[in-house]
């Protein structure tokens, strides 16, 4: 488990604005945030080097990319064994197509999401890639038809 870094509320609030747009120069941020240029950039190195912020990233429209069906598909390995969920983890997570990938609990072990083009991709998918994996016992797809929230902000 991840350490908990104590955030100050100008820590939080320069959270918000970069999760809003991490592409704000540091002039921008530091006029809305009422700092120097310097404090901003010391700010934002402590929280990366603290791995508050992980990495920056751009978010793609997944109608204009062509990966518009997304399937949440829960899968039920034969054993809940250490050995069996580690050997399809490091399987799962070499399949493009999966963007996640949750260990739950319930009656299936994982959830995925997966983006593909159309449900004959996901045929395809499922057939060649995903339940050639090993120990899979079985799979149940549930398929999105529309999207109410996707946001990627944490509110601090």
């Amino acid at each position: 488990m991840s350490q908990i870094v104590k955030l100050d509320p100008i820590d939080k609030r320069l959270l918000e604005l970069l999760q809003s747009d991490a592409k704000q120069t540091t002039k921008v941020l530091a006029l809305k945030l009422n700092l120097s240029k310097t404090a901003v950039y010391e700010r934002i190195k402590k929280l990366e080097k603290q791995k508050v912020i992980q990495k920056y990233t751009a978010l793609l429209d997944r109608h204009k990319t062509n990966m518009a069906f997304v399937v949440f598909c829960h899968v039920r390995l034969t054993k809940h064994i250490k050995e069996q969920l580690v050997d399809f983890e490091k399987q799962v997570v070499q399949l493009q197509e999966v963007l996640e990938c949750y260990h739950v609990s319930g009656d299936y072990d994982y959830m995925l999401k997966i983006n593909v083009p159309d449900m004959e991709a996901y045929r395809e998918f499922m057939t060649s890639k995903l339940t050639t994996l090993s120990h899979i016992g079985s799979t149940h797809s549930v398929f999105m038809i529309e999207e109410v929230k996707n946001t990627t902000d944490l509110k601090l």
